[in-house]
Formats: C-alpha cells, structure tokens, sequence
C-alpha cells in the first residue's frame, strides 16, 4: 500500500536551515556516541562548521532554544531535528541509472541508517534489466507506476546520463514520485509541486578548484626580523 508523506509541522523552517539540520544531527549523534548527555551551541556550532549565533537562530525555528548556562540536551534536540527532517519513518526510494553512480548508491549501506531504503533499481537500457544489483533486479522503466503503487516509493534518485535525465524524470513523475534528487548534469523541467534537489559533483570540484587555486596565489607572509 502506497505510504503518503505526512504534512510537516515545520513548513515554515527557511531552506537554509534545512540544509544545515543534517550537519547538525550527525554531529549531535557523534556526541550521543561518546556519551554527551548536553552540549552548548558553541560546542554544537563547532562541530557543525557553523557560528553559534547561527545555530541558535536556526533551532529556534524548531522552537528549541536549549537552557542558559547548560546548552541543548543532546537526545532531545536529536528527536526535534529528526522530526522536522521527516526521519521518523521509513522511506522508500527508488534509483533510475544503473551505470557506475547508480550501482554505488544503491549498495550504501548509509541509506538504511538514516531511514532511507533503496527498495527498486531501474534502467532503460534493455541489456541491464534483469541484472541484479545489491540485490535487487533491475526493472524496466516502463515498471515504475507498478512499483510506485505497490512499494510505495516516496523519493526518486536520478543516476542518469544527462541525455536521459528528462526522461527519466519524467517517467517519476508520472508514476507520482514528488521528491526527486538528480546526480545528472543537466537542467530539468518539472512540475511546480515536485521538489528537486541537484548533486553537481563537477561544480562542487571546480569551487574547491577556485577556492585551491585563491590560496595558492596568496603571498607569502614573512616574519619580521
């Protein structure tokens, strides 16, 4: 039976925020780990590679503002982000691509820790359906609607070359994936009600390029003598 996503009661956290919650939860799991009990926004932020004003700023958009002189009790901050990133359910998902990319994402074991379970593997190319990958067989694309209804898939993944992608995901959408995250480098036209989120593996290279290249060409700082 197909599983609806609940509305979320944190509509209104800003995208920003929601971007940075993650960092925020991985660090507060490290913490747990180690047996941290309470941690304060400084050594929160520090963690996360944020400032502590903006840390503050963004868990009082989860209504979380910790104690004065004792910071953020670590499970409880990790329940409230959980909450408001939708973790507490299980979530289906599906990767479209079954080149090299599409393989490695679906064998990651991290998925599956963070409630997100690869559940369908697809491909247009007819010589790899049937093939089985991470144990899963690789359908046809012309399969999603069926398996969308019958799994429940809430989450598209494009592994797709970029002259695929657009079909690709179009196929999701009209088998009724709303959530898609796309790997492929190319732009793609989709209905307003569907999110999209784009992994451009070549931008992030060329950024760290730039910012590599910035720091090479700072001048040397000698000491005075």
């Amino acid at each position: 039976m197909p599983m609806t996503p609940s509305p979320s009661a944190h509509r209104d956290i800003p995208a920003a925020t929601v971007s940075r919650l993650p960092t925020y939860l991985r660090a507060l799991h490290s913490a747990a780990a180690r047996g941290i009990t309470t941690v304060s926004s400084g050594q929160l932020a520090s963690a996360a590679g944020v400032l502590p004003t903006q840390l503050r700023k963004d868990l009082s958009h989860l209504g979380s503002h910790g104690v004065r002189g004792v910071g953020y009790n670590v499970a409880r901050l990790i329940t409230e982000i959980a909450r408001a990133l939708g973790l507490g359910r299980a979530w289906p998902v599906a990767i479209v691509g079954m080149g090299n990319l599409g393989r490695a994402l679906a064998a990651y074991s991290g998925f599956g820790t963070e409630g997100f379970h690869v559940v369908a593997v697809l491909d247009r190319d007819p010589a790899l359906v049937g093939e089985q990958v991470a144990g899963l067989t690789v359908r046809p694309i012309e399969d999603l609607p069926a398996l969308v209804a019958e799994l429940g898939i809430a989450i598209g993944v494009l592994a797709t070359p970029s002259d695929g992608a657009q079909t690709a995901a179009d196929a999701l959408v009209a088998a009724g994936v709303e959530a898609i995250l796309t790997f492929a480098p190319a732009a793609l036209a989709l209905p307003p009600h569907v999110s999209l989120r784009r992994v451009d593996l070549a931008t992030e290279l060329h950024v760290l390029a730039f910012l590599r290249a910035s720091l090479s060409d700072l001048p040397d700082v000698g000491v005075a003598g």
